[in-house]
C-alpha cells in the first residue's frame, strides 16, 4: 500500500458492486481496505480486479454480523490495521423472485440482514472513527437499487425501501460534518468484467467510474447520484437532499 496516500474500507467487497468500488478507488490513487469473508472470498476479489494488488490490504471480518466492521475498526484504533478516511458499504443478496405470502419469517429476517442491518452496522461503527478526523475531507457511499421503487422483486424492494429511509437520516445528520454521504442509485445490472462481456451487462469496471468521480468532486455531498445509463457514471446526475 501506498504509504501517503489515503484509503477507502470497502465492506462488501466481493460482490459485483464491491468490486466496482475497489477498482473505483484504485482508480482515485488511493488504498483499499477490503473486508471479506475468507481467504476464498479474498481470492475473488484478486481474480475480478486485474491490477492494483499492491495497493489493496484484505482483512477477515463477518459484515453481516453487528460487530463484524466493528471489529474492523477496533482494529485500526489499535495501529494493526492501516487508518481509512472513505467507507463504500455495498453488502447486498441475490436478486429472488418470491412472493410476499411465500415468504417466512426467517426468509424474511434474513434478507433484511443481508441487505439493510450489515450496511446499517457498517454505517454505526465506521461514522463516528470519520467524524473524529474533524479536518479531513472524508466519505461514506453507499448503493441502492431502483427496485426499492419498482417493486417487481418484493423482497429487494422491501430492504431497498430500508435503505432509503437510512440515506435520507444520514444526508441531514452529516451535512454539516466533514464526512460526505452519498447514495447510488442503480437502475442498471452491474456484473464483474468477465460476466458482463458474456452478459451483455455494465462491467464492474465501468461502474467503478461513478466512484472515482464521487471521490473527486468535493461539492458532491448529501446526494443521490443516479446511474441509469452507462453515460452517468461519467456524467453524475445528482439529486442533492439536504443543504
Amino acid at each position: 500500500m501506498e504509504k501517503d496516500a489515503e484509503t477507502v474500507l470497502v465492506v462488501g467487497a466481493t460482490g459485483n458492486i464491491g468490486i466496482a468500488a475497489i477498482i473505483g478507488a484504485l482508480c482515485s490513487d488511493r488504498n483499499v481496505l477490503a473486508v471479506v469473508r475468507d481467504q476464498h472470498s479474498a481470492k475473488k476479489v484478486f481474480d475480478h480486479v486485474l491490477s492494483g494488488h499492491d495497493r489493496i490490504k484484505i482483512v477477515e471480518a463477518d459484515a453481516v454480523s453487528d460487530q463484524g466492521v466493528q471489529s474492523v475498526v477496533d482494529k485500526v484504533r489499535a495501529g494493526s490495521l492501516p487508518a481509512f478516511q472513505h467507507v463504500f458499504a455495498c453488502v447486498g443478496g441475490q436478486y429472488v423472485q418470491q412472493d410476499i405470502v411465500d415468504t417466512t419469517t426467517e426468509e424474511l429476517q434474513r434478507f433484511m440482514k443481508v441487505n439493510f442491518e450489515s450496511n446499517f452496522y457498517a454505517y454505526r461503527a465506521t461514522i463516528p472513527y470519520l467524524l473524529e478526523q474533524k479536518d479531513r475531507q472524508c466519505t461514506w457511499t453507499t448503493c441502492t437499487g431502483s427496485q426499492g421503487d419498482i417493486g417487481d422483486l418484493a423482497l429487494p424492494a422491501i430492504s431497498q425501501g430500508a435503505m432509503f429511509s437510512m440515506c435520507y437520516s444520514a444526508f441531514k445528520t452529516l451535512i454539516n460534518t466533514n464526512v460526505r454521504f452519498n447514495e447510488i442509485y442503480l437502475g442498471r445490472r452491474v456484473q464483474v468484467d468477465s460476466v458482463a462481456e458474456q452478459a451483455g451487462s455494465t462491467k464492474s469496471s465501468t461502474f467503478g467510474r461513478v466512484y472515482t468521480n464521487i471521490l473527486a468532486r468535493l461539492e458532491v455531498k448529501s446526494c443521490r447520484v443516479r446511474v441509469e445509463h452507462e453515460m452517468d457514471v461519467d456524467q453524475l446526475r445528482l439529486e442533492r437532499k439536504v443543504g
